[in-house]
């Protein structure tokens, strides 16, 4: 499965306070849905699962690569690079009313979604939320592999505001399948908010990846600069065409309760005001001047972080990983080749991310991925040792940090911001 992956503008800002948070009037909402995580139901660590979500981070970031490469190369980070295709190498076998729209949590943290809808009249479809991508694309009626008869599929011709455009949107997967489809745009509503001429892909070519996946498709919520499409993502394009006083949004990341918020923040899911930290022009919601606290002592010091809803757990540079663990008491490998570690299951560490303000702490049941085997009494972390290609000093954090604040990205401001859930 395509799990959950821009920018191009620095302002001269390390941390940001929000004196006048956005008011929940300001815009409107979309419940979540999450889906399968990598622990099993019995508390075991599901190696299968986690090496096939690397996979798909490691591909999908490839072709943000590919993306940015094309669309502004001056804006790669140091030391990025297009990975080659990385194959699998596993060693074990309601949409509600305007301003109220949960998302929901499909299959256990590992996809946020909630429905959309394209065309007119309105076609639905259920939809994956990824701030680490930044185009809109969802099965189309001409779609006949077995993959597509369980999804909701795009009638264009059912559709009065439905427009064919020149060019193909391609993703390529390791397993050398892919997903593909022709260029259109059609009228896009996310929680009574509309963007017309919205460019997307009613694809007809869709991984078996996705076979069994709940979900229809993507609508990326990144920067235009790792567009497949290379056409304004929703967000943008909503605020361009006056539909959204903010082109802001909040996420909140949850068992239950969990939320999109799109024109602004929703003030009741946080206490205070959100810490804002500057978007550095890498393509990403990234932002730099990261440090790492394991038990309330600093380990890490000085990297990029980006901040990523399309990604399950978090990733770093192998060595820095390497370093992280170091400091955890009774800590070993557990895959090098994946680069999982394992620690004492009675000795779950504190950890915690800095940006210059705040600490902002992962929770132990966040941290902890379960137990090696249903007899082990040690567990798997949830951040791995991996080079995605996404530059020499560069981490990945999803949804294992994301589950822990209230998250804003401010198209806005270029700026991410964290806040204390209430």
């Amino acid at each position: 499965m395509f799990r959950k992956a821009a920018l191009f503008s620095t302002v001269f800002l390390a941390v940001l306070s929000c004196a006048t948070p956005f008011e929940r009037r300001t815009g409107t909402s979309i419940a979540f849905a999450k889906r399968s995580g990598l622990t099993t139901e019995d508390g075991v660590f599901d190696h299968e699962a986690a090496i096939q979500s690397a996979i798909n981070t490691h591909n999908k970031h490839r072709q943000n690569m590919i993306n940015l490469q094309n669309n502004d190369p001056d804006s790669m980070n140091e030391g990025a690079e297009v990975k080659p295709l990385r194959l699998h190498n596993a060693t074990t076998s309601h949409h509600q009313k305007r301003q109220k729209e949960p998302t929901t949590d499909e299959e256990s943290d590992l996809e946020w979604a909630g429905y959309i809808s394209i065309g007119t009249p309105a076609q639905k479809f259920l939809i994956d939320f990824d701030t680490g991508s930044s185009d809109l694309w969802v099965p189309s009626s001409s779609c006949t592999s077995s993959v597509c008869t369980s999804k909701d599929k795009y009638t264009a011709g059912s559709s009065s505001t439905s427009a064919q455009k020149s060019g193909t949107f391609t993703i390529n997967y390791g397993d050398g399948s892919s997903v593909s489809g022709p260029v259109y745009t059609d009228t896009v509503a996310v929680a009574g908010i509309t963007s017309t001429a919205q460019y997307f892909s009613p694809v007809t070519t869709l991984s078996s990846s996705f076979s069994g996946d709940p979900i229809d498709g993507i609508l990326g919520m990144a920067y235009q600069s790792i567009s497949s499409l290379q056409r304004p993502p929703f967000v943008n394009q909503a605020k361009t065409q006056g539909k959204i006083t903010s082109s802001v949004f909040g996420m909140k990341l949850a068992s239950s309760g969990s939320e999109l918020y799109i024109g602004g923040t929703d003030t009741s899911l946080y206490k205070g005001s959100p810490e804002y930290h500057t978007v550095t022009g890498s393509g990403y919601w990234q932002i730099s001047g990261a440090k790492t606290l394991v038990n309330n002592k600093v380990v890490n010091t000085g990297f990029q972080t980006i901040i990523d809803s399309g990604t399950t757990i978090m990733y770093g540079p192998p060595s820095a990983v390497q370093q992280f663990y170091k400091s955890i008491s009774g800590s070993s490998v557990y895959d090098s080749q994946n680069g999982y570690y394992q620690f004492p299951c009675n000795n779950i560490p504190t950890v915690a991310f800095s940006w210059g303000g705040k600490s902002w702490t992962v929770s132990a049941a966040n941290f902890n991925l379960g137990k090696v085997s249903s007899t082990s009494k040690n567990c798997v972390g949830a951040l791995a040792g991996q080079n995605l290609g996404l530059g020499s000093n560069v981490w990945l954090l999803g949804d294992s940090f994301m589950k822990n604040v209230y998250t804003v990205f401010s198209f806005d401001q270029n700026a991410v911001g964290f806040a204390t859930l209430s």
